[in-house]
């Protein structure tokens, strides 16, 4: 029989308990009673049933759920003999609620510790970019959800690059799964103008992970825009909660991150057909302004030509007693006022010709005339492009042409100096 100090006998019973006994450690079901917390980290409670009970140890940061005496939990964690009491206890790895009941109260508790926190106000919820390049998207590829997340995504837009991280939706692994991802794209903004965290419905032991503490945490705490999208429309997550946008299923998730290319594409022909509607009644304007112009500038010349004949009639008058110098002085003033006329006649026929000008260089500024020319308008997110510095490698134009527009992407460009 061999001889231990209590130091080594203890050592001995734990060692054989994690290595022989429970190699992958323990899960117990049971009932928490004496639940208490001391110095906000450290964690005892009572696991018990109708005929046994036992000790468990904890901290604070291993409970992903609020506890209360009286609810239903299943502790992992491993069995072992603490040296300084002799008291057998299992020491807590993490803990889960069990059945409806304690996952609902489990749910209500955690809630309102994170709304008190202000996880869920809504002055701290962020705008989501009206045309986003970059998707980050986290869910479980093999899900019926990321299916249909990704056709009603092709359907609405065209052209967006979606970066996936496939992670566990539910199970041990997915609450440290869901919280790396969002660590990932953090880490590395380029991957993502916006990210999406999807799965689809299940009881509420299925969303158990989207129930989390760590979960909610990673959401509220995303530097980038998070729009989370779980279950069906009744399915109400603390994710949910703690999102910048909250979708009521994956499928309304891809709706609400990307615009539908249909409607886009109405609101520029809409657009479209106002501007050249105002353009054509800005020259039907200029055009009833040079035409009172040259009305203005003929009614002018007749009254030239009218007080002139006025003034040959006043001198025949004046003179008739002198037949002689009248007819020569008639023949003088003649000869001027027919020179006054010429004169008048050029003077018209160069406004007049000004005028005509005027409204050919009216008529070629027409744009339905440029664009008919092979000249084109083109448009980066609604806006009219007039410089290549406004525009970035690789991003999307619109370009309209006298019938019809291309969309297209910008492979190279040059600046002109002024």
């Amino acid at each position: 029989m061999n001889v231990f100090s209590v130091a080594q006998f203890v050592e001995f019973v734990n060692a054989a308990l994690t290595a022989a006994v429970f190699p992958e450690g323990v899960a117990v079901e049971g009932e928490v009673s004496a639940y208490r917390v001391s110095q906000g980290k450290w964690v005892w409670f009572d696991l018990k049933d109708k005929q046994a009970v036992i000790s468990c140890f904890a901290t604070a940061w291993q409970l992903r759920s609020p506890l209360e005496d009286g609810m239903q939990v299943r502790v992992f964690g491993v069995p072992r003999i603490y040296p300084k009491s002799g008291r057998f206890s299992i020491s807590v790895e993490r803990v889960e609620p069990v059945g409806e009941g304690a996952l609902r109260r489990a749910f209500e508790m955690l809630k309102k510790k994170l709304a008190d926190e202000g996880l869920f106000a809504a002055e701290r919820k962020r705008r989501l970019p009206a045309f986003p390049r970059r998707l980050g998207l986290i869910a479980s590829s093999g899900s019926a959800a990321f299916g249909d997340f990704k056709r009603i995504l092709g359907d609405r837009w065209g052209g967006l690059t979606v970066n996936l991280i496939d992670v566990a939706v539910q199970g041990k692994d997915a609450v440290q799964q869901i919280v790396s991802a969002f660590e990932i794209f953090n880490s590395r903004p380029g991957l993502a103008d916006v990210v999406v965290l999807t799965r689809g419905g299940g009881s509420l032991e299925d969303l158990q992970a989207f129930n989390t503490e760590e979960v909610a945490r990673a959401v509220f705490g995303s530097k980038i825009p998070v729009v989370v999208g779980v279950g069906h429309e009744r399915d109400a997550t603390l994710a949910d909660f703690a999102a910048d946008v909250r979708a009521s299923t994956p499928t309304n998730a891809a709706e609400i991150v990307v615009p539908d290319r249909r409607q886009i594409a109405a609101a520029i022909d809409a657009g479209a057909g106002n501007m050249f509607s105002a353009l054509r009644a800005v020259l039907s304007a200029r055009s009833e302004a040079l035409g009172r112009l040259s009305g203005g500038i003929n009614a002018g010349v007749t009254r030239i030509v009218a007080g002139f004949d006025d003034q040959l009639r006043r001198l025949d008058k004046a003179f008739g007693l002198f037949a002689a110098r009248t007819r020569l002085a008639r023949s003088s003033v003649a000869g001027l006022g027919r020179r006054l006329i010429a004169a008048a006649g050029r003077l018209t026929d160069r406004l007049t010709g000004d005028i005509a000008a005027k409204e050919r260089l009216l008529a070629g500024l027409d744009p339905r005339r440029l664009l008919a020319r092979g000249f084109a308008v083109v448009r980066k997110n609604g806006r009219i492009v007039k410089d290549a510095g406004q525009v970035d490698i690789g991003e999307k134009l619109d370009v309209q042409l006298h019938r019809g527009r291309l969309i297209t992407e910008v492979k190279g460009k040059s600046a002109v100096n002024s």
